[in-house]
């Protein structure tokens, strides 16, 4: 088994993604989240010689790591710059119209993070982009500098939970009014200075920015209705005994999950293995800090056909928008 360490970016969950993706007797498999290829490895690893991957990604930088790290695996890996939203037509032009495996790891890679010019870091000073697609125009600066303070607020309420969303919104307003803000640094600073709260002192946990930044790269990114659309178009895809897992990082995500699954089964459309989330367990949450907050969800296809699925409608009401 390699070490993911040497490749930029630490996996989680891994033991238990394999249990629970039962993977030995997968014949084809899509890894909606390619990244760096941790959990392809680990999938493949365990996999029959003839088992078939579906590696998607939109960074493009991801997926050229992740086919070195595959490298071993040739003709069994098909790579593909994509969002899991187009699930359907990523497994068409795949000749893969129905897999064993569907799996999302919704978290961003570590190198992501660290790289400073992709601005999803306030951690170092960047450019405020946030785009996982780099070929889409709208960029987190652009919302923060084009949006209406109401609107702005609502976003950062909604996407980020963020209890002082109209303080922070309204101080954005106020320091774009003297010039844009196009760096994480310049927007750390404003979400600092409008709750009073120095991240270098104690009273705060987590970075008082931590939620605002979180709010605009899920707006930039469209990652709840990324998310919707793929559950929507997972069960579709999957054969009889297939399995669907996602790992997510925050409640919204989650809950997205959670709602889909419980819909599923009782439809009869899913078995449900996991009735509370797998979570990272101490030893991996000691090795790994950024895998605290990661939760587990597997779902397994049954044989009932499409034909009896309704119309979830979960856009709306697993949020609450």
């Amino acid at each position: 088994m390699s070490s993911p360490i040497d490749h930029g970016h630490i996996p989680v969950l891994v033991p238990e993604v394999i249990e629970l993706l039962n993977p030995e007797s997968a014949l084809a498999i899509v890894d909606c989240t390619l990244g760096r290829g941790g959990h392809a490895a680990e999938l493949l690893e365990r996999a029959g010689p003839q088992t078939q991957l579906l590696g998607l990604d939109l960074d493009e930088q991801n997926l050229h790591a992740a086919a070195q790290r595959l490298a071993a695996y040739g003709q069994r890996v098909h790579y593909m710059r994509n969002s899991f939203a187009r699930l359907d037509e990523a497994l068409a032009q795949a000749e893969m119209p129905q897999v064993d495996i569907i799996f999302a790891d919704l978290g961003l890679s570590s190198n992501q993070l660290a790289d400073a010019g992709r601005g999803f870091s306030f951690d170092a000073e960047g450019p405020l982009d946030m785009r996982l697609d780099t070929t889409q125009t709208t960029t987190a600066a652009e919302l923060v500098n084009a949006l209406p303070e109401r609107q702005l607020a609502d976003m950062l309420w909604q996407y980020g939970q963020e209890r002082f969303s109209r303080r922070i919104a309204k101080r954005i307003c106020q320091v774009r009014h003297h010039g844009r803000i196009t760096t994480t640094s310049a927007l750390a600073k404003a979400v600092c200075s409008a709750v009073k709260v120095d991240p270098a002192s104690r009273r705060s946990r987590i970075h008082p920015a931590t939620r605002a930044f979180l709010a605009l790269r899920i707006a930039v990114n469209h990652e709840l209705e990324n998310l919707e659309a793929l559950l929507a178009k997972a069960p579709e895809h999957l054969k009889p005994g297939g399995r669907v897992g996602v790992i997510s990082f925050h409640s919204l995500e989650d809950r997205l999950v959670k709602h889909d699954f419980r819909q599923r089964k009782k439809e009869e459309i899913y078995r449900v293995l996991t009735p509370r989330p797998v979570t990272p367990g101490q030893s991996e949450r000691r090795a790994n800090p950024r895998s605290r907050s990661a939760k587990l969800r597997v779902a397994e296809r049954t044989d009932q056909p499409m034909s009896k699925m309704g119309d979830l409608g979960s856009a709306g009401k697993a949020r609450g928008l």
